[in-house]
């Protein structure tokens, strides 16, 4: 749990738990927190961490609705919460499900601190919302708030830091050390969609893309998994077609069996 430094002012922290990577882009006047981790615990420790790095006034800014990267506001406050406006639908709508189910989970897995302290996590609604773009005058530096279709969620929001060709891409990029999972498909996912958004990260000439999951990668990464995402859309309109059956689907996939299974049932 230390910072990484990807340029002048832009950082990584990447955690075991989960294998989150939360981010940190510090200006001259202000800074802007990528990710808040998972509960007012886990909150209370970044602030604490973006405290060693900067003392400078803070916003934040959630990737996408997901309690492990927008439940652990509240040590923030007061501040501007930023996030795609589908985000606000999802926490409203899904968020204390969420932090019920991941209660539970912990509970399960013997883990009761954690789940006691998902007990005392307050979900922080956005309250600074995009739609397609938005910019952050952080003081000498402007970071670019994007919203490039949907891939991992509905509501995926890119924070692009164009000074320093780096773009925290929260859960559409990454990257698990072991074996590897590139992707992590739900029913809110897009195969289709989540290609053409793989493009739309590239186009912007990035030299950095940090993952929401696992180390940051490079340009070559996005390229092959944007191509893995159009293998499996191809194997997907094969077995519509009745050319192919799920079981050949899966032997001929470049990825694990469990990621292609999800993959095949997204829209």
């Amino acid at each position: 749990m230390t910072w990484l430094e990807l340029a002048a002012g832009v950082y990584a922290r990447r955690y075991e738990e989960l294998d989150l990577t939360v981010g940190l882009v510090v200006g001259d006047d202000r800074c802007l927190v990528v990710d808040v981790r998972g509960d007012v615990d886990q909150g209370a420790e970044l602030a604490a961490a973006v405290r060693e790095i900067t003392p400078l006034p803070w916003s934040v800014v959630y990737t996408h609705a997901h309690f492990d990267h927008a439940f652990g506001t509240t040590a923030f406050l007061p501040c501007d919460v930023w996030a795609h406006e589908g985000c606000v639908t999802e926490l409203a709508q899904y968020g204390e499900q969420a932090r019920l189910k991941w209660m539970a989970k912990m509970e399960s897995e013997n883990r009761p601190e954690m789940a006691a302290a998902l007990g005392r996590t307050e979900i922080v609604m956005p309250t600074r919302l995009v739609s397609d773009t938005a910019e952050i005058d952080l003081g000498g530096r402007t970071v670019v708030l994007r919203f490039l279709g949907r891939a991992h969620t509905d509501h995926d929001l890119f924070v692009h830091v164009p000074d320093a060709g780096i773009i925290f891409a929260g859960d559409a990029v990454e990257n698990a050390e072991a074996g590897f999972s590139a992707y992590s498909f739900n029913e809110d996912s897009s195969l289709v969609e989540w290609t053409e958004v793989m493009g739309a990260i590239l186009a912007l000439g990035p030299k950095t893309i940090v993952a929401g999951h696992g180390d940051p990668v490079d340009t070559a990464f996005i390229e092959k998994h944007r191509e893995g995402l159009r293998e499996l859309i191809a194997l997907k309109t094969e077995i519509a077609a009745g050319d192919l059956t799920t079981d050949e689907a899966v032997a001929r996939s470049p990825y694990p069996g469990d990621v292609t299974k999800a993959a095949l049932e997204t829209p």
